[in-house]
């Protein structure tokens, strides 16, 4: 009887930790695919912002990007609506939009956008963020060479320095700051919820402190 005793504890024993060894292989398996995902959502919103910068540089008209009359031709249909993503899950470009305008889900009102807040200090000079870039990233290269279940968009905005009162136009004169500068933030969303941000200032050719040839970048953040 002893003996049948100790064999079952011992059963049990092995049987713990037999599963305690699953749980810690399937854990490092989920935190190392995280970890990839992560670094893969990071570079395919960098991609998205670099699409975007090169296309900004042959752009005559940047009030046209501004307002929203212009989009890039990366773009996967209407500005607005529900996509799905590559695991099933919803993705609503207006919503994302409107988080970015007014902090809130629904339609900004004009009252909204130049409301001054904590996150939006610059009241009637508020960015005014509109859809320039999106759709799949499997997408952003001819004959959907790429493969990756991201989704990435790029939002532009009239620079947060402007001093116009006009977030739809850049601003003109040695006096405004903001003149020749446009702030962009490229998103990429993948699965499990991983969402990954860059945001990047940039200037038109000749404007200080940017590429006297070329569109230059001021300034270039990762977003946690």
């Amino acid at each position: 009887m002893m003996a049948i005793i100790v064999a079952l504890m011992a059963t049990l024993l092995m049987s713990a930790l037999g599963a305690a060894l699953v749980l810690t292989t399937s854990s490092d398996a989920l935190i190392a695919a995280n970890f990839r995902d992560a670094q893969e959502g990071l570079y395919a919103a960098d991609a998205a912002l670099e699409r975007a910068i090169a296309e900004l540089a042959t752009r005559a008209d940047w009030n046209a990007i501004l307002d929203g009359s212009a989009p890039s031709a990366f773009v996967d249909g209407t500005p607005s609506g529900a996509r799905t993503l590559a695991d099933g899950s919803p993705l609503d470009l207006g919503q994302t939009l409107n988080m970015m305008n007014c902090r809130k889900l629904t339609a900004c009102s004009a009252s909204n956008l130049a409301a001054t807040t904590a996150q939006r200090p610059w009241g009637p000079n508020n960015p005014v963020w509109r859809l320039f870039a999106y759709g799949p990233l499997s997408g952003l290269l001819p004959q959907h060479t790429l493969e990756s279940a991201f989704y990435v968009i790029v939002m532009a905005a009239d620079d947060a320095s402007e001093n116009d009162n006009d977030p739809l136009h850049d601003g003109q004169g040695d006096t405004n700051p903001g003149s020749g500068v446009l702030a962009l933030r490229a998103e990429a969303f993948g699965p499990r919820g991983i969402r990954q941000v860059v945001e990047a200032t940039v200037a038109r050719p000749g404007v200080p402190g940017g590429d006297p040839a070329d569109v230059g970048v001021l300034s270039w953040r990762l977003k946690r």
